[in-house]
């Protein structure tokens, strides 16, 4: 079969598009069929062997009534069991797909029908939770309409789905990484660089060393192996999407990626973030934003010319990107700009900020980093090299390799909540929970344990209010997402705190949110990085009645 026969897109995905409300476009109603199943799909001139929904990859959109009931049935075609989560959406918790913590999945031939209410509206998305099907294509949009007036007004709206692809399969690049944590990182520092002064200083990188530390260690999986995609389509088949001069455009911008999170711009368009992770924000403008794995935006652009422009989004170690356009025909393209210089992590992202420290103080900081009396609350076993030693809330900084751009560069500490948050109590305990690692056996934990060596379950009482403070002790953002809630991240705002399924925690960096715990049920709880989820950076979160026990 040829890479070109291969190719199979869902309407909403075709390039050329004049918007995801085109007809044909969407699945909706009450009743909706799902049908997963081996495909193939290429792009850059290789293919491979990939897991299809109703014969496409990227799957269907899927559109929605905020108060509607619906019923998906998925059938599994496959020699393997198969799930769907649908990312976001507030479902009961035997309806929101994970196996072994909510259903015990779909088997060959099963089909099984999803069922619930509708209780929300927003950009949203849906995947496999088996196996690693969601790097091999199980994943696709879903779009809520409100109930009431949408009070984002626009003209025409586009999906822009955000994922990365490799030919090799997702088990084999585990594989290496387990082999060498940075198997794929093909930026580390060189002789040439440190002549040059654009890397490290040798004083700099002798520290480092010391420390086995790596500054360009900052995404596991780089352009070495991944293709970036935009609606399946990489960065020179240029996926368009089309508008009139003058004209509100929506952009539901949605991170399905397996491993890789995005810097995005449109260069010389500005963009009005009116929604993030399917909540409604009051209205901010800027030029890029990070987007985390498994996080939704929502923009407003508005191009005045009948031009075409650019839309980039850029792994964040800079090793690829992919480009999309809009333009207001098909065939037009925008100049692509050139990868800029990849970043270096700096003493911060190790939770050391040496600012203001003498030499005596930092080396003592270094050497408390590897001593494992400082932190006995928690497993200081094999699966952890190192705690932060100063970890400092990191929401209204600018995210990793955005720090020096010359342009506005959005953060959590801007975001706002539309209308106030329905709960108002202050929290009545307060848990902090560690992302914990030893990268270079590419083992991953939270508070050091992995879910396969029987990591204990959060517990929450039905209904209560608890302030979560996640602190991130490696060198890497990690997109932490909790099934079945929303939370509010503690940023300031008040009653307008903004809330959230996903928040990328950055490296070095602690983020606390309020969480109600109101949905009962088990609910999972992970970084959202697949194979930090896969090799144990997951846990199980427990809702029960006060009168039902632990």
């Amino acid at each position: 079969m040829s890479v070109g026969a291969a190719r199979a897109f869902p309407a909403w995905a075709t390039s050329g598009t004049g918007g995801a409300a085109a007809k044909g476009a969407v699945l909706s109603g009450d009743l909706i069929q799902l049908n997963v199943a081996q495909g193939h799909f290429g792009v850059g001139g290789k293919s491979r062997h990939a897991i299809s929904v109703n014969g496409s990859v990227p799957a269907p959109l899927i559109r929605l009534k905020e108060g509607q009931n619906v019923r998906i049935a998925v059938t599994n075609h496959l020699r393997e069991d198969t799930s769907i989560h649908w990312h976001g959406l507030l479902v009961p918790f035997q309806m929101d797909g994970v196996p072994g913590v909510s259903f015990p999945g779909i088997g060959p031939g099963e089909t099984f029908t999803y069922e619930f209410p509708v209780r929300q509206a927003g950009s949203y998305w849906y995947h496999s939770h088996s196996g690693m099907q969601e790097a091999m294509g199980l994943y696709g949009p879903i779009i809520i309409d409100p109930a009431a007036d949408d009070p984002v007004s626009h003209d025409r709206e586009h999906v822009i789905v955000l994922a990365d692809w490799s030919p090799v399969h997702p088990h084999m690049l585990l594989k290496r990484l387990k082999q060498m944590g940075g198997y794929y990182n093909m930026q580390r520092q060189t002789m040439a660089g440190l002549l040059a002064g654009r890397d490290q200083s040798l004083k700099e990188r002798i520290d480092w060393g010391g420390m086995r530390m790596d500054p360009t260690d900052i995404s596991d999986i780089s352009a070495a192996a991944y293709r970036y995609l935009v609606n399946g389509h990489g960065p020179d088949e240029n996926w368009t999407g089309l508008f009139a001069p003058g004209e509100r455009v929506r952009l539901r911008i949605i991170n399905a990626s397996a491993m890789t999170n995005f810097n995005v711009r449109l260069p010389g368009l500005p963009m009005t973030v009116v929604q993030c992770d399917g909540q409604d924000v009051q209205p901010v403008e800027t030029d890029e934003f990070q987007i985390g794995i498994a996080e939704t935006y929502d923009v407003i652009v508005q191009p005045e010319k009948a031009a075409a422009y650019a839309l980039i989004a850029e792994a964040i170690d800079r090793s690829g990107l992919v480009r999309a356009t809009l333009a207001p025909r098909p065939g037009m393209v925008a100049p692509i700009p050139p990868l800029r210089p990849r970043p270096l992590l700096g003493m911060k992202d190790m939770g050391m900020d040496m600012s203001g420290m003498n030499h005596g103080e930092g080396h003592a900081m270094r050497m408390t980093m590897r001593d494992p009396s400082v932190a006995p609350q928690v497993d200081m076993g094999a699966g952890v090299a190192t705690l932060s030693p100063m970890p400092v809330d990191r929401t209204g900084e600018r995210p990793t390799g955005l720090e020096e751009v010359d342009h506005r560069v959005l953060t959590y500490a801007d975001l706002k909540s539309l209308t106030p948050n329905a709960d108002h109590r202050a929290p009545s305990r307060s848990i902090d929970i560690h992302l914990t690692a030893n990268m270079e056996r590419y083992m991953w934990s939270f508070d050091g344990v992995k879910l396969s060596d029987g990591a204990d379950p959060i517990p929450f009482r039905h209904g209560e209010r608890v302030r979560v403070t996640l602190i991130n002790d490696t060198m890497m953002p990690h997109p932490i997402h909790l099934h079945g809630h929303f939370f509010e991240l503690e940023i300031g705002q008040g009653v307008h705190n903004p809330r959230k399924h996903t928040v990328n925690v950055l490296p070095g960096g602690k983020v606390s949110f309020h969480l109600t715990a109101d949905a009962l049920g088990d609910w999972a709880f992970h970084c959202h990085m697949l194979m930090h989820m896969h090799s144990g950076m997951m846990r199980v979160v427990t809702v029960r009645h006060a009168e039902d026990g632990a």
